[in-house]
């Protein structure tokens, strides 16, 4: 057993080789003490080796799924060592092969798989200055392509996270890339002859279809990724039927950083609300997952996001699309059950989900009926029936069959006589051996004839010595007793065998029944698939018009001029978390106006502000409708933030260094078609420094022409004059020591950041809070003026090393009392200048 064992570990030596031993998965030697301290399951022994006990440890068959997932979720890939032999015919240990391997990437198994996420294998091919890149989605059956600058790797894998990388063994890219589940192959495997032999081996002469041609690193890079999951999967990957070309010019882009400030999937609190979960009100697990991949690459303008905004509208007109989400409610993860069946690694529920999702197509058929005149209608078209697989799924499949094949149960009575038999034979024998004594009665005309059973003799046909009369022909004296000759025929004999092993031959013909059935199955995946497709599209776009109804949002206007106008804008997440308190507030960009210079207290709203423009922007170009009023949208092709504080400690990078790697990012992408979200610019450094940066950022970006929201507390910043600039600010007032916040975006420059009520919010102890106060006070007082920075300054004398934080001009009480001389004033005049200041306070 152990050299079996030690031959299929040498086919997987990086894998934790779970070697099944009758009702166990037994693991040895290191695998065991692994498996033990990350299972946390018993190290025991088994036999000597070298005078020392093998380390063993196991998990039963049965609860199996429980343990590779954790693994799994640990990043460990793991070899199945399956018995594939038949105990009862095997001389020495039986036979086992690996029957597939369990890698981060490559994982099919829905026990193993969150329905929410895609667990994506990345193959790269690099080369010069280029890289193709080719993601395999093997549980859902995509395979996506694209080519991209080595510069661009990092940002990509940070926007879309993969479970598993591959490259070739020599790529330089390997060290960079600093991913554990990053691994070198062969570097053959990503030559082109290579590559192209197992493309044309899955798609023939379909590959020039999908218009790839131009991209030959990103093709290398397919054939290497089919190539590797093949021989994990121990087999074809059947439910891979096209090549999708995912190309730049086509997507609205966002960096991790924008997708990270915005909390379009991923809050930055600990189970708070997203963009993506107040959207998340799909009725099946493929529409979850497809919403994520539409917030994940937004379209541009063109006729995809126009198709979609016309199925969102058709969806909210009339009865609204309520009667198509209750269409969809029955229908399972059949895009996941069809890569299974592909690989024929379905179980019986797995045949059963898929034929409840079979069931509901009718009904959803139904309600697409409505919209004979709308551009939905084409759904109609793109949703097949596939009648007869139903039918066939119907008469095989159990109402309510288990989850493995394991101990049976599964075929419907009446779909298989053989079975049927089989199975009578097992748990009906007394009924078997009845009917049969009653047609041998008959047969034989001997009304004395007994069919019985015996542990030593088995069954036998028993004839009283009584009866006189001739023994047909086919019977065969078995035993001889005191009162009575037992016989047996044929027909017993055949029962004896059978029922002896009626169990495992009933289990050996449903798996036999199974295993055709699922043959009868693969020709259909790819039709199969093409109305998955369907239906998700269906589930997303009737969750955005259910969306759009229930949160009050409107159609936006996707125009060619080059403008952005919101109309009472709303931050989405925010507005549901608040309700009617939420205050809406304009934003307008034109041919002239590029960019708002924000101003205004902390808490303000002006995070709030910008972040809500862009969601509302990335929410047109997925093709809903958005949180305003009215919204014209022009030409957008990226959306930029600088938001927040954040360091890279483990990188080496400062705070203040992030911000600037942030901001250097937008200066050096950011384009006229562009919007760009900077809050705070040049805060981490002196203040005269930060100010100087944040003065030529925004010069920059209006010689740019960017749409950019720009918000500062560095009022000297609304100095600078520019036709393409204004100011706006959210507007606040004091009361009794007390800020209000009113939310509004007005027009002009703030009039003071309320930093101390702000710190007096948040719990600054009051003795804190007024020394502040003095202090603020002294340094208004040391400056009549605020600094400014123009181009070419006069040189300061002794410039001060800050700058003061609240600088302003001096108090009009404080000129008065400048330009008064006691000596030389009257005592109606002294009163006159005391009502005076008196007005003033």
């Amino acid at each position: 057993m152990m050299q079996q064992y030690f031959g299929l570990k040498a086919e997987c030596p990086d894998a934790l080789l779970f070697y099944r031993m009758g009702d166990f998965y037994e693991l040895f030697y290191e695998d065991a003490q692994k498996a033990s301290t990350l299972l946390g399951i018993t190290l025991t022994s088994r036999g000597h080796s070298a005078g020392e006990p093998i380390p063993m440890a196991g998990v039963p068959v049965h609860s199996v799924d429980g343990y590779l997932g954790k693994l799994v979720a640990l990043g460990e890939k793991i070899a199945i060592g399956e018995q594939i032999g038949d105990p009862a015919t095997s001389k020495g240990p039986v036979e086992r092969a690996i029957v597939r391997v369990l890698t981060p990437g490559t994982i099919v198994d829905g026990a193993l798989l969150d329905s929410h996420q895609e667990p994506l294998l990345l193959a790269i091919c690099p080369e010069g200055p280029s890289c193709g890149l080719a993601w395999l989605d093997a549980a859902g059956g995509r395979l996506m392509l694209r080519e991209i600058p080595q510069t661009g790797l990092t940002d990509l894998l940070a926007r879309r996270p993969v479970a598993e990388i591959i490259l070739p063994e020599d790529a330089p890219l390997k060290t960079s890339l600093n991913n554990k589940h990053a691994q070198g192959l062969d570097k053959t495997l990503f030559q082109t002859r290579r590559s192209q032999a197992v493309l044309e081996r899955y798609f023939g002469e379909r590959l020039d279809s999908f218009g790839c041609n131009d991209w030959p690193l990103a093709l290398r890079a397919a054939g290497a990724l089919l190539h590797y999951a093949e021989s994990q999967l121990r087999g074809s990957l059947a439910q891979i039927q096209h090549l999708e070309p995912e190309r730049a010019e086509d997507e609205l882009y966002l960096d991790a950083t924008a997708y990270r400030a915005l909390e379009v999937v991923e809050s930055l609190h600990e189970q708070g609300p997203t963009l993506l979960s107040l959207l998340q009100k799909t009725r099946t697990p493929m529409g979850n997952r497809l919403l994520r991949r539409w917030l994940l690459r937004p379209l541009r303008q063109g006729p995809d996001l126009l198709q979609r905004q016309q199925h969102v509208s058709a969806l909210v007109a009339g009865q609204g699309p309520e009667p198509l989400q209750k269409a969809l409610q029955g229908i399972a993860d059949a895009e996941r059950i069809l890569t299974r069946i592909a690989l024929r690694s379905a179980n019986p529920r797995d045949l059963a989900q898929l034929r409840s999702t079979l069931q509901a197509l009718p009904a959803l058929h139904e309600s697409l009926q409505r919209f004979a005149q709308s551009p939905l209608h084409d759904y109609r078209e793109r949703i097949g029936l596939f009648a007869e697989t139903r039918l066939l799924l119907e008469n095989a499949i159990v109402d309510q069959p288990p989850m493995t094949q394991r101990d049976g149960g599964y075929i419907q009575t009446g779909y298989d006589t053989e079975l049927d038999r089989l199975q009578a034979l097992s748990h009906n024998l007394q009924d078997v051996l009845r009917n049969l004594e009653q047609e041998e009665r008959q047969r034989t005309g001997i009304s004395q004839l007994k069919i019985q059973y015996n542990r030593v003799h088995g069954f036998y046909i028993e004839i009283s010595r009584s009866y006189q009369g001739p023994i047909p022909d086919d019977y065969r004296r078995r035993q001889t007793t005191k009162n009575a000759e037992r016989y047996i025929n044929d027909a017993l004999k055949l029962i004896e065998d059978q029922a002896l092993s009626a169990e495992s031959l009933a289990l050996s013909r449903e798996r036999l029944l199974f295993t055709t059935l699922l043959d009868a199955l693969i020709p259909e995946v790819a039709a199969l698939q093409n109305t998955m497709t369907a239906v998700a599209e269906l589930d997303v776009l009737s969750t955005l018009a259910e969306r759009a109804i229930s949160l009050n949002w409107s159609a936006p206007q996707l125009v060619a001029e080059n403008s952005l106008h919101i109309l009472d804008g709303r931050h989405p997440v925010v507005e549901a978390q608040m309700g009617s308190q939420f205050v809406p507030n304009d934003l307008h960009f034109d041919g002239q106006q590029r960019m708002h210079l924000i101003t205004g207290p902390n808490m303000g709203g002006k995070s709030t502000y910008m972040r809500q423009s862009a969601l509302i922007v990335l929410l047109a170009h997925i093709g809903s409708w958005v949180p305003a009023r009215e919204a014209i949208i022009g030409p957008v092709d990226q959306i930029f933030t600088r938001i927040g504080a954040a360091d890279d400690l483990a990188g080496g990078r400062s705070t203040f260094m992030v911000e600037m790697s942030e901001t250097a990012r937008i200066l050096h992408l950011a384009t006229a078609r562009s919007l760009v979200i900077l809050d705070e610019i040049g805060r981490g450094t002196a203040t005269y420094d930060g100010l100087a940066i944040a003065w030529a950022t925004a010069e920059a970006l209006l010689e740019r022409g960017a749409f950019t929201l720009f918000a500062t507390h560095y009022f000297e910043l609304t100095e600078l004059e520019n036709p393409k600039l204004s100011n706006l600010h959210l507007d606040a007032f004091a009361q009794n020591d007390q800020v209000i916040f009113l939310h509004r975006v007005e027009e002009g420059p703030a009039a003071q950041s309320y930093g101390l009520a702000v710190a007096s919010l948040a719990g600054i102890p009051e003795k804190v809070v007024s020394t502040a106060r003095v202090r603020l006070q002294l340094l208004e007082n040391s400056s009549s003026a605020r600094p400014s920075i123009l181009p070419n300054p006069a040189p300061a004398q002794n410039p001060p090393a800050q700058i003061p934080l609240f600088a302003a001009t001096p108090h009009p009480a404080l000129e008065l009392l400048e330009q008064m001389d006691p000596n030389n004033i009257s005592p109606r005049e002294a009163l006159a200048v005391l009502y005076q200041l008196k007005e003033l306070l």
